[in-house]
């Protein structure tokens, strides 16, 4: 598991606004999660993914990343498929879904109005991005879902995003805490993203592809 340093308490005060906003859906829906959402997967894992931010009926109900919500239909079944993922998902988080050599990380953890961090926010929340990278000793891989995604992870790794300008399917090595990693970028699995053909299945297949592809030619890091 991850630490404590990598997840924010359930009543984290760091965003003004992401409080007031996490006790208003307290409020509306006290059966749901709405708190700060922990890491899916275990940090002894070779590959990150990284979203943007919980759903509010998606991962800030059901307390999973990508867990409720049209994003993880796409994500998750194209885990399987290139084996970073085992079992059936049914969108809740006692469906027996397990994660293997992966680990889901969100780089804003709380749900954000319109699913719209700040940029204050996404500063904020960076530090537990930064912790559970450093937990992750045999980190080879990341894939940034998004641009804000990818902004957090190449700030977290202190390198500069003229250099590393989002693109789906780019690819950059950055240095990671324990050792080089590769960046991967996709368009967000987004409903809007795949109704619009912004982003098709196919085009998310690639970059999990060349994931598994990286991760199969890479000898493990045991320390």
């Amino acid at each position: 598991m991850f630490s404590a340093q990598a997840c924010p308490q359930r009543d984290c005060p760091r965003c003004e606004r992401l409080v007031a906003y996490r006790l208003q859906a307290r409020e509306r829906a006290p059966e749901w999660f709405n708190a700060p959402v922990p890491p899916f997967g275990a940090p002894e894992a070779r590959l990150l993914i990284v979203g943007l931010a919980p759903g509010l009926q998606g991962a800030n109900r059901t307390g999973r990343p990508f867990t409720g919500d049209y994003a993880g239909d796409l994500l998750y079944a194209t885990l399987g498929e290139y084996g970073f993922a085992t079992g059936t998902y049914a969108a809740r988080p006692d469906d027996g879904l397990a994660l293997r050599d992966a680990a889901i990380i969100n780089a804003v953890r709380c749900v954000p109005p319109q699913n719209k961090p700040l940029p204050a926010e996404m500063a904020a929340c960076r530090p537990f991005l930064a912790a559970a990278m450093a937990e992750m000793t045999e980190l080879r891989a990341i894939v940034a879902l998004g641009r804000v995604a990818h902004e957090s992870v190449v700030r977290t790794a202190g390198g500069k995003l003229s250099a590393h300008p989002f693109a789906h399917g780019a690819e950059f090595g950055l240095a990671g805490p324990n050792g080089p990693v590769v960046l991967l970028d996709s368009y967000h699995c987004s409903r809007y993203n795949t109704n619009t053909r912004v982003l098709t299945p196919d085009m998310f297949r690639s970059v999990f592809a060349r994931a598994r592809a990286i991760l199969d030619k890479a000898p493990v890091k045991r320390r």
